[in-house]
């Protein structure tokens, strides 16, 4: 890079940990560096209310809007195309527009859904629904009117090997709200299928009092649950376990039912699957065995340091492996935090300045799990180390969803405006 020529910054991504990242450099080299963002998608989604689509509470455009013009007011460039592959040596990111040279690449795409982890799972080429993207929860949408019609037993929970569990957990309960709104919970059994070896273990462990708090819920809600579970196939209206515990909310004594080689009927049932590094990062050979950007503390790819990760995209080791396989979260305010990071340490590489560290180890989860008309809201530090957590704090209430819905409307705003300093 010459010294008289602005330095080239270009972010794979354009989510929570993509758009925090531009943003962030924006403010703080202004117009000594030229930005560009690439997604395949042309619109913001604000993911964690997605939980709200199928049932008819939130329409895709109330919780999302268009990319290019909030980066064109920020002076920040978008290119809508989908990235092929990442040229590491020649510092060019290949896409099906053409090539886009870079002298810093912030790499945020967030996951590949791998429905292919089980036969039979998924919107497209399966018997389940989802709730991972837009087109998806509209797809769910529309199974659950047609579900109303005809109720029956329902199956939510998340596969082995997933590390979404946040998203399982409010689905079921939204979706029991939702069935006592219509009427229809006497009608309908549900079950929540996990890998988890406990309720409340989150990939991380678990929380505090999270064990028998979740384990409340459940049971004050008669919604039974399977833990350690290992999904064979899903067939049309049936899912059958290779191995299982369930437990029934109105039983409080004896020992769980064995559900090894068992099957589970539905007529709806919602399975969140594991998630892979995207395509083009398996493609060019940048991640780990599933895909995933191995960085250092400061967020730079190992071989390649003027390579950044941020968000889902990055690699994180679970604190707490599961029996039956199970992979960490990654949230919405730990992808800012990683970005925010990665950014800052895209500018001081860029002036000559000392990096700043922040290994993942310590970094902090506020977190709100919405439980339809009830909801808590988490806090802790360190939340990838279990043993080393002074803060866990769960607050259960019906304030919990109140302040998700005020949450989303603040985050929207922020992100629509690139206000990504304010909290």
């Amino acid at each position: 890079m010459s010294k008289t020529t602005l330095p080239r910054i270009v972010i794979a991504g354009g989510s929570f940990a993509g758009l925090t990242a531009a943003y962030e450099l924006k403010r703080l080299l202004g117009d000594q560096a030229k930005i560009t963002v690439i997604d395949r998608n042309d619109q913001f989604v604000f993911i964690p209310s997605l939980i709200w689509v199928p049932f008819g509470w939130r329409n895709l455009e109330d919780i999302s809007f268009p990319l290019a013009p909030a980066l064109a007011r920020r002076g920040i460039e978008f290119e809508h195309t989908t990235i092929e592959e990442i040229d590491a040596k020649q510092q060019l990111v290949r896409t099906r527009a053409g090539s886009l040279p870079y002298d810093y690449l912030i790499i945020a795409t967030g996951p590949h859904v791998d429905y292919d982890v089980v036969p039979g799972l998924g919107p497209e080429h399966g018997y389940t629904v989802s709730i991972c993207n837009g087109a998806h929860a509209l797809h769910a949408r529309a199974a659950w009117e047609k579900f109303l019609s005809e109720p029956g037993p329902v199956i939510i929970g998340a596969t082995q090997g997933s590390s979404c569990y946040g998203a399982a957990y409010e689905f079921v309960f939204n979706l029991e709200y939702a069935l006592r709104k219509a009427g229809l919970r006497r009608l309908v059994p549900i079950t929540y299928v996990s890998s988890e070896p406990f309720l409340g273990h989150f990939g991380i462990g678990g929380l505090g009092a999270g064990r028998p708090m979740t384990e409340w819920f459940f049971r004050h809600t008669k919604i039974d649950w399977v833990l350690d579970a290992v999904i064979e196939r899903v067939e049309r209206g049936r899912v059958i376990l290779k191995q299982g515990k369930r437990y029934r909310a109105t039983g409080r004594n004896g020992d769980p039912e064995d559900m090894r080689g068992q099957a589970l009927p539905f007529a709806y049932a919602m399975l969140i699957p594991p998630f892979l590094g995207v395509e083009a990062v398996r493609r060019s050979g940048l991640g780990n065995a599933r895909g995933f950007l191995v960085v250092d503390d400061y967020f730079r790819h190992p071989q390649y340091p003027n390579i950044f990760g941020a968000g889902v995209a990055v690699a994180v080791a679970p604190p707490s492996p599961c029996e039956a396989g199970c992979s960490v979260p990654k949230t919405g305010y730990i992808s800012e935090v990683m970005a925010k990071y990665a950014a800052r340490n895209i500018v001081a590489s860029i002036r000559g300045q000392p990096l700043t560290p922040k290994p993942v180890t310590e970094i902090d989860a506020k977190c709100i799990m919405d439980a339809g008309n009830q909801g808590i809201i988490m806090l802790t530090d360190r939340i990838y180390k279990p043993g080393q957590r002074k803060i866990e704090m769960l607050i259960p209430g019906p304030w919990g969803h109140w302040v998700k819905v005020w949450f989303e409307k603040y985050f929207l705003w922020k992100m629509h405006t690139g206000r990504v300093s304010w909290p």
